[in-house]
C-alpha cells in the first residue's frame, strides 16, 4: 500500500478526529507483504496486543505515552518479523516522523544483517533473491519510494527518514539521535563496551522528541551484565513495584525451577505455539528435548533459549544461586562483630585477576553458621580495559565501594598488606591463611612483624573439606554475605569439579571468569571452622586421606 493510499484511508475513517491510534498501527502492519511468503504480514494475537499496548495510550494532544518496551520471548517466536515490521510503521506508516532516524542494534554483524534483510524485503520482496542486491545503493521504483544501501545495511526513506542496522561489535552509536531504536538480543552483547552503547543509543534517544526504545532478547546468563540490569527493571515494573506508565513490559519467562520437560511449560512462554501455524517447530524442541534428557551439557541451552530461563554464570555451578542469595539478607553490622573471634583469608592475584581479603566469623546468633565479608582490589589504571575484558562493571563497584582500586596498572600489594593490618586492628583475627603463591613476601612481612599469617595451599588435600564445609553452611542457608555483588559473581562462575568420592574442587569455565572471592571465602570458612572447633577440619571422621585423593 502506497504512502498515499494510506494517507487517504486514514482521512475518511470515521474517527479521523479522534484516531484509534492503537487501530491505526494494526491495520498499516497487515498491510504489509512478507517477504518470504508474499502473503499479508502475519501479525498474530501475542503480536498485536503488543502493538496496541505500545501505540494505543495516549496523552489529550495525541502524543505517545509509552517510551520503552521491554520484550523477553525464547528464541523462534519471530521477534526479528515483528521488530522489522515496526520499522516500517516508523519510516512509511503512520509513525513516521519527518527526517526520523531508525536503528537497530544487535549481537554482532551477522545478526544485524537479520534484521536488515527483513526490513529490505517488506519493501522489495524480491531483494534478497536479486542477484546485484549486495551493490553499493539499489533504487526501487518511485511507489516504493527508498534506497537500500546494502554495503553499509543502510535504507534511505522519502521525507529524510534514515533506518540503519548497527552492531554492538562495531559500535557506531555516537552522535545519532534517533526516534525508534530497536536493541535486540541484548543478552549476546558482548564484545567492545555494551553498557558504553547501551549509554550512547540512550543518550540519543534523550534528544528526540517522542522518541521509543524497543528491548527484544531471549534470556541471559549470570546477572552481572547490561541484559540483566535492563529487564531487571523490567519485572520491578511488570510486579507493581515501580510505577512508571510510559513503560511496557511483556516478559515470557519460567522460573528455573519449572519442569523444562513439561510441553505445558514450554506453550505458557513461548506464545507463538498457540498460533496457527504453530511457531517454532514443536517436534523440532521436542526432539531437541529427547536429546539434552541425555546430555546435561546442552540441557542449559535449552532451558535458556527456548524456556527463557535465566542461568547461572557456570554450566557447572557450585550451588544454586538462587539459595546462595538468601544470605543477602539480614544486613550485616560489621561493628557488632569487633570482639567476635575472626579468620581472614587473602587470596593475592596476578596483574589479571582480583585481589582479594575475606573475613569470616561465626555466627553469634547460629553457632552453625558463618558471616563473611570482602574487600576486592584491582589495579586503578585496569578497571574501564578489565570491565570490557571481562564484561562485568568493575568501575561501577569501585564508586559503590565493592571494589578498592589501588593506584597503577598492577595490584599494589602494600595498600593489601596495610589493609590486612587495619583488619588486625579492628577486628579479633585469630588467623591470617594465605596462598602462598605470589605471596612470600607478604607473609614473610606479617610474621616478622608478630600477625598470625600461615600458609594455606589450594591442593585437593587442603581445599575439598573446607569446601565441603562451605557449600554445607550455603545450602543450610547458614552462610551471611551481605549481598557483595562482585563477592556473587565470583561463585556464579565457579565450575564445580567433582571426584568419584564427591569431593569438590572449584575452577574457571572461561579464562576471563574470576572465581578469587570465591576462593578465599572456602580458605575463611574452613579456618573458622577448624578453629572454632579447637581441632584441625581434617579430624573430621567423615573424610578420609583416600577421599581426598583425585
Amino acid at each position: 500500500m502506497s504512502d498515499a493510499i494510506f494517507d487517504q484511508l486514514l482521512a475518511t475513517r470515521p474517527e479521523a478526529k479522534s484516531i484509534d491510534y492503537a487501530q491505526r498501527a494494526v491495520d498499516y502492519l497487515r498491510s504489509l507483504t512478507h517477504p518470504k511468503s508474499g502473503d499479508p504480514f502475519q501479525l498474530d494475537p501475542w503480536q498485536e496486543d503488543i502493538v496496541r499496548r505500545i501505540y494505543g495510550p495516549r496523552r489529550a494532544d495525541g502524543t505517545r505515552i509509552v517510551k520503552n518496551v521491554y520484550l523477553l520471548i525464547p528464541k523462534g517466536n519471530r521477534k526479528t518479523s515483528l521488530a522489522s515490521a515496526l520499522i516500517m510503521l516508523h519510516s512509511k506508516g503512520p509513525e513516521r516522523v519527518l527526517g526520523g532516524e531508525l536503528l537497530s542494534a544487535a549481537s554482532d554483524r551477522k545478526q544485524a544483517r537479520l534484521v536488515f534483510s527483513e526490513v529490505a524485503g517488506l519493501i522489495d520482496p524480491d531483494w534478497e533473491f536479486m542477484p546485484n542486491a549486495g551493490m553499493a545503493a539499489k533504487k526501487i521504483d518511485d511507489a516504493r519510494g527508498a534506497k537500500i544501501r546494502s554495503n553499509s545495511n543502510k535504507i534511505i526513506f522519502p521525507q529524510g527518514i534514515s533506518y540503519e542496522a548497527i552492531s554492538s561489535e562495531a559500535g557506531g552509536a555516537h552522535g545519532k539521535t534517533p526516534a525508534l531504536m530497536i536493541a535486540d538480543e541484548v543478552h549476546a552483547w558482548h564484545k567492545r563496551d555494551p553498557r558504553g552503547l547501551w549509554k550512547a543509543l540512550r543518550a540519543g534517544l534523550n534528544k528526540t522528541t517522542g522518541a521509543l526504545c524497543i528491548v527484544a532478547s531471549t534470556a541471559g546468563r549470570g546477572q552481572d551484565n547490561l541484559c540483566w540490569d535492563i529487564f531487571d527493571y523490567a519485572r520491578r515494573v511488570a510486579s507493581g513495584e515501580i510505577e512508571d506508565p510510559a513503560t511496557v513490559a511483556i516478559l515470557y519467562e519460567t522460573d528455573k525451577d519449572a519442569d523444562w520437560r513439561d510441553e505445558r511449560t514450554w506453550l505458557a512462554v513461548n506464545p507463538g505455539l498457540s498460533c496457527d501455524p504453530p511457531y517454532p517447530d514443536l517436534e523440532g524442541l521436542r526432539q531437541y528435548a529427547r536429546e539434552v534428557e541425555h546430555r546435561p551439557i546442552e540441557r542449559g541451552d535449552f532451558k535458556q533459549l527456548h524456556l527463557n530461563v535465566w542461568l547461572d554464570q557456570s554450566a557447572q555451578p557450585f550451588v544454586d544461586m538462587k539459595i546462595y542469595d538468601a544470605g543477602a539478607e539480614p544486613p550485616i553490622d560489621l561493628l557488632s562483630l569487633v570482639a567476635e573471634p575472626c579468620w581472614l583469608a587473602v587470596d593475592l592475584s596476578s596483574n589479571d585477576d582480583l585481589t582479594v581479603i575475606v573475613a569470616c566469623w561465626r555466627n553469634p546468633d547460629d553457632p552453625e553458621g558463618y558471616i563473611v565479608w570482602p574487600w576486592f582490589f584491582c589495579p586503578e589504571d585496569n578497571l574501564a580495559r578489565k570491565a570490557e575484558k571481562d564484561h562485568v562493571p568493575y568501575p561501577l563497584w569501585a564508586e559503590q565501594g565493592y571494589i578498592e582500586p589501588t593506584p597503577g596498572n598492577v595490584v599494589d600489594f602494600r595498600a593489601v598488606e596495610d589493609k590486612i593490618r587495619d583488619l588486625c586492628e579492628t577486628f579479633d583475627v585469630r588467623e591470617i591463611a594465605i596462598d602462598p603463591h605470589l605471596a612470600r613476601n607478604t607473609l614473610n612481612n606479617l610474621t616478622e612483624d608478630g600477625y598470625p599469617a600461615t600458609e594455606m595451599r589450594q591442593g585437593w588435600v587442603t581445599s575439598a573439606p573446607c569446601i565441603k564445609e562451605l557449600e554445607r553452611a550455603i545450602i543450610g542457608r547458614r552462610l551471611r554475605h551481605g549481598g557483595n555483588p562482585a563477592l556473587r559473581w565470583n561463585f556464579s562462575n565457579i565450575a564445580a569439579v567433582t571426584d568419584k568420592a564427591g569431593n569438590i574442587q572449584f575452577h574457571k569455565e572461561k579464562s576471563r571468569d574470576k572465581i578469587d572471592g570465591a576462593v578465599a571465602c572456602w580458605m575463611a570458612v574452613g579456618r573458622a571452622s577448624a578453629g572454632d572447633a579447637g581441632q584441625s577440619i581434617y579430624s573430621d571422621p567423615g573424610i578420609s586421606v583416600a577421599d581426598l585423593v583425585w
